[in-house]
């Protein structure tokens, strides 16, 4: 467990450390980040012609509310901390690399969600836009962090089992 901890915050330190650098935030961050608010504008025109997307801003023509994705929104710490604890413990890379490319298809499909979510609460209520932002959707996504760590520790568990189940003797 310690080894584990200690790998875990060595990893969390150089992965935030090495996503502030400007040249990761230019050629990165910065383009994954209008990737997402174009995703996130392209799913709600499925059901509203007025939402358009503009790099990180995503806004609505009739009302002209705006949404910025900004860091901390993007969905990039949530994946870092969560590849930080799959690179931590010890499975396969194998196992790893299965665990990271799922989980952050899920962190990023629930940060779709959130994003979409708080872009229609903004244009109901700023107050409540404020709360469900700093509050309930920040502690759903660490959530959902640590719920993907945990299915990924099962699956791991399950496979474990079934291959000494299966082990010759």
């Amino acid at each position: 467990m310690v080894r584990f901890f200690v790998v875990f915050v060595l990893i969390v330190a150089v992965l935030f450390t090495a996503e502030l650098l400007p040249v990761v935030q230019t050629f990165v961050v910065l383009p994954f980040t209008s990737g997402i608010a174009a995703v996130s504008a392209w799913l709600m025109q499925l059901f509203d012609d007025n939402v358009r997307a503009h790099g990180k801003v995503i806004w609505d023509q009739a009302s002209g509310f705006a949404v910025s994705i900004e860091a901390g929104c993007n969905g990039v710490e949530a994946g870092i901390i969560l590849v930080a604890a799959m690179l931590a413990y010890p499975a396969t890379w194998g196992q790893r690399l299965v665990g990271i490319g799922v989980g952050l298809l899920t962190v990023q499909a629930l940060n779709l969600v959130r994003i979409i979510s708080l872009f229609y609460i903004g244009q109901w209520s700023k107050v409540l836009f404020e709360w469900a932002h700093l509050y309930i959707w920040q502690a759903l996504i660490m959530l959902d962090v640590l719920l993907v760590f945990l299915f990924w520790l099962r699956w791991l568990s399950v496979r474990s089992s079934r291959a000494s189940v299966h082990a010759p003797a």
